[in-house]
């Protein structure tokens, strides 16, 4: 899940679509008149922060509505600071699998 959050959080439009999901719920429509791609463009940025379940959305109508999901974002948050640390706290088990390195110099 972390994996996907974050290639989510990569890219600029998809950054600039959950700052405005920050300031509550917004039909595709209006996502999709702030920015000068096409609508098919932004489909594909809702659909990736979808999968990375940044965002949420639901049918009213004819149309699709999308909110901000923080709870993905608290989750981060705390995997940074976990891996930033505090002189304060107990180190903790590591959520990620161990990743082999290179003994290169």
């Amino acid at each position: 899940m972390l994996t996907e959050t974050l290639k989510a959080l990569s890219d600029p439009v998809r950054r600039q679509i959950l700052e405005m999901l920050k300031k509550g719920s917004r039909n595709a429509g209006q996502i999709t008149s702030c920015f000068q791609i096409s609508d098919a463009a932004i489909s594909r940025h809702l659909s990736v922060l979808k999968n990375a379940d940044l965002i949420r959305s639901w049918r009213e109508g004819k149309f699709i509505y999308y909110e901000l999901n923080t709870s993905v974002l608290d989750e981060v948050l705390l995997w940074t600071r976990n891996l930033k640390g505090d002189e304060n706290e107990q180190p903790e088990q590591s959520v990620l699998p161990a990743v082999k390195t290179s003994s290169r110099h």
